[in-house]
């Protein structure tokens, strides 16, 4: 689990998207089922081709501002098709902590409980430590807590107001989830969890941290950090803790917990109200999506603790090129953390941004073929006649190949009959 600093905001200059989104007042949250995940892919319209290799990821915070003309080019330039995949596994622990919600289609999900801009989506992955409760207590709860909120803004366009907004429909919604798990009393004080979430509205993408969960974007094959590791070894994380009346000792946070910001672990957190060292309160970054950008990773800190945000991103790169299957990506991702030897529960969420390849027709699997191993008499053959190369003439040479070919071609076709039957 990691540790953050003072929330300052980390961003991209957001472009302005001409689309309506407002929650019906009213709606019963708590009639929508519970969803591990909803992953229909989601076709874009056709795009503008653009030059985008000089863009840079501005993370310094919100001053950051394009002009009204770029902005309103802008709005044609991309619209990401979204489709994603995920994979978990419980690693060399004992227990599974893990859990995580993925949605592809957020404003079918909801259907006429969230109109928003299209593609809509929502992701979250939450590292439970303590026991599983309070991550179980998150995804369970995830609709209800993020979009039930009467403060979720209602806009007819993607603007700046539009995005604080959100931001603090957000951090709004962490705080009371943190809230909720010290009142519930089947969830045990000493529980409690990492979370980051992922909202996509148009080609707006917008990332909210409190842990040592990761968000990585490949933008043209390199790694983006959508968010900061919320560890005590982070030295603006680290004066906060001190300033608030806590302490780091051996890289942990009192001498007991890896992270400096997570939901529950009441036991550690001082009565409301008070300044505590340990935090609920989310970090937040974002960015404009375009052509560049082509998938996002989001895994807890089992992923981070044995790889770089690079390594992560060539595999799953690497991965999409050959098969074009984000869960195939994902579950690669986990087997490398695997064979690297980390010691953590592992939960991956791979986000592309392009259509797939074959469209909406179902992928077709090449044929398998047989393999078949020669005899040794076979072999032996094949080694007389390359050493016997020089002495023997060209035109005996050509028709003794050619034999041992006619003879392996009856070889092959007996056992492919042979293995048919």
């Amino acid at each position: 689990m990691v540790a953050g600093a003072d929330v300052f905001h980390q961003s991209i200059p957001v472009l302005d998207v001409q689309y309506r989104c407002s929650i019906a007042k009213g709606c019963d949250f708590h009639k929508i089922e519970e969803i591990d995940s909803v992953s229909a892919p989601i076709r874009a319209s056709e795009s503008v081709s653009v030059d985008f290799s000089t863009t840079q990821v501005d993370v310094s915070g919100h001053d950051a501002a394009l002009s009204d003309d770029s902005l309103e080019s802008s709005i044609c330039q991309f619209v990401p098709a979204i489709r994603s995949g995920s994979f978990s596994n419980i690693g060399p622990r004992r227990f599974m902590e893990d859990e995580h919600i993925r949605i592809d289609d957020l404003s079918s999900k909801l259907e006429s409980l969230l109109r928003c801009p299209t593609p809509s989506a929502f992701y979250g992955v939450f590292d439970g430590h303590g026991g599983p409760d309070a991550a179980a207590y998150l995804r369970k709860n995830a609709l209800r807590i993020f979009f039930e909120d009467a403060d979720f803004p209602q806009a007819f366009e993607v603007d700046d107001a539009f995005l604080e907004k959100v931001e603090n429909s957000i951090r709004k919604a962490f705080l009371q989830a943190d809230l909720a798990l010290a009142d519930d009393c089947t969830i045990s004080s000493s529980s409690g969890t990492t979370v980051l979430t992922a909202l996509i509205f148009g080609s707006l993408l917008l990332v909210a941290n409190a842990g040592d969960c990761r968000a990585v974007l490949c933008r043209k094959g390199d790694a983006v950090e959508m968010s900061q590791d919320h560890r005590p070894s982070y030295a603006a994380e680290r004066k906060r803790i001190e300033l608030s009346g806590g302490y780091v000792e051996d890289g942990y946070l009192n001498g007991d917990l890896s992270v400096t910001r997570a939901l529950g672990d009441w036991d550690m957190k001082l009565p409301r109200g008070s300044s505590s060292p340990l935090i609920a309160e989310p970090e937040f970054r974002q960015v404009t999506l375009t052509e560049d950008d082509e998938f996002l990773i989001i895994g807890c800190d089992g992923i981070w603790d044995v790889m770089s945000s690079q390594h992560a991103v060539s595999i799953v790169r690497r991965g999409l090129r050959r098969h074009d299957n984000p869960e195939q990506s994902a579950r690669e991702l986990v087997m490398e953390a695997l064979r690297l030897n980390t010691f953590d529960n592992l939960t991956v969420i791979i986000i592309c941004f392009s259509p797939d390849r074959d469209g909406d027709s179902p992928s077709q699997e090449l044929p398998k073929l047989r393999c078949c191993s020669l005899s040794a008499e076979a072999l032996c053959s094949l080694k007389t006649l390359l050493e016997d190369e020089c002495k023997i003439s060209r035109t005996k040479l050509l028709v003794e190949y050619l034999n041992l070919c006619l003879w392996l071609l009856q070889v092959i076709r007996g056992c492919c009959s042979s293995g048919g039957k």
